[in-house]
């Protein structure tokens, strides 16, 4: 039997690579810190994955055990006998998992079998980042092994998987909810030899569209659902999927990138704007639970220059298509403020201490002599 090591027992490990490796026939070995959750899956040996959607039922996972993210040598050795490595734990924590890594390939290169590593990060360029912390960690000797051998494979995760409501995770540490959508794109070539059979994984050659479509479409549509849901008072995103006015005002402010990217990519504008009424469509899923607090939350992180919705205006705008509705996404994302959000909380702060112009320039990543600047200084003066 295969067998993947995945860094990561969250939502994204446990509730869309567990379930692809398992239903593959692979063994998952999960590294990860959390105790609980570790020796829950030690137990048991599986857990059960719950499909919220139109149909909803149960998908049993098997054949999985996991060991502790800080034991280096113990992970060390489940990475040279992997058939395939998969991350999902965030970017702030990359670079913790890096030693262990390295260990790792250190111990493969005395073989030299290909080691693969799927970065399920959504984040813009994962693999350089990963690279750059394995070049500090690698040992020498296994440094050419490192460069020839080892191959960083981006994906695009589009699978909706919310937060764990805390009260589910008392009752089962293991529960997961997600929705039925099940396809992960990778950077095909980036990959070392032959591709894993692995259901669910879809090889590209064109990474860099999927990324953007996912980005500027997939993710824009669902944070100005979640921005102008807060502004309404709603709890969860799936009300202001299921309110015509928010819907209409999304897909306005998606409409321009979205014919942008057709433009870019040659795409057909019908195949676009159904992708963008796709997702419209999945995020009224009720059964997810998906709260407007978690999808809206860091708004200074999510304002970058090339992130969703800054990101998004500024391709519209190299095509000469004009951004107004991802301006208004924009202004609301400045002026969003929660009370139990800390990221919020400090964009507030700099809202009220820096001139707008130093916002733009600090927060967006925009400078003066962009008309996107100035787009939206008018827009926030105007409110």
């Amino acid at each position: 039997m295969n067998k993947a090591v995945h860094f990561g027992a969250g939502n994204i490990g446990r509730g869309f690579l567990g379930q692809l490796y398992s239903q593959s026939g692979w063994k998952t070995v999960f590294v990860d810190v959390d105790d609980v959750v570790l020796d829950a899956l030690n137990i048991r040996g599986g857990y059960q994955i719950h499909i919220v959607d139109r149909e909803s039922y149960i998908i049993d996972v098997e054949n999985v055990r996991a060991v502790r993210g800080t034991d280096t040598n113990t992970v060390a050795e489940e990475l040279k006998q992997a058939d395939l490595v998969s991350t999902a734990v965030g970017q702030n924590v990359l670079k913790a998992i890096a030693p262990s890594l390295a260990a790792g390939i250190a111990l493969r290169a005395e073989g030299g079998k290909p080691l693969n590593i799927l970065l399920c990060e959504n984040m813009l360029n994962a693999a350089q980042t990963m690279r750059t912390y394995l070049d500090e960690f690698v040992p020498d000797h296994a440094s050419r092994y490192l460069e020839e051998k080892v191959g960083l494979i981006e994906t695009v995760i589009s699978r909706m998987v919310p937060i764990t409501p805390p009260e589910k995770r008392e009752e089962d540490p293991l529960y997961i909810a997600v929705e039925d959508f099940s396809i992960l794109p990778f950077d095909a070539k980036a990959f070392v030899g032959p591709y894993p059979d692995i259901k669910g994984l879809q090889p590209t050659h064109d990474l860099a569209a999927y990324t953007e479509k996912k980005l500027f479409i997939h993710n824009g549509a669902h944070y100005l659902l979640a921005l102008w849901g807060h502004e309404k008072g709603y709890e969860f995103v799936w009300q202001s999927a299921e309110d015509k006015e928010i819907v209409d005002r999304t897909i306005a402010a998606i409409r321009p990138v979205a014919k942008a990217l057709a433009i870019k990519y040659e795409w057909g504008a019908d195949e676009v704007l159904n992708y963008l009424q796709n997702i419209i469509q999945r995020t009224q899923n009720r059964g997810l639970g998906d709260t407007v607090s978690r999808v809206a939350r860091d708004p200074a992180r999510k304002l970058g220059r090339r992130d969703r919705l800054v990101g998004a205006a500024l391709l519209a705008l190299q095509f000469g298509i004009e951004p107004e509705g991802l301006v208004e996404g924009i202004v609301s994302a400045l002026r969003y403020n929660h009370p139990e959000d800390k990221g919020a909380g400090e964009l507030q702060t700099i809202m009220k201490t820096e001139t707008p112009e130093a916002v733009l320039s600090k927060i967006c990543g925009l400078s003066s002599s962009e008309p996107l600047f100035r787009m939206i200084a008018e827009s926030v003066a105007k409110t």
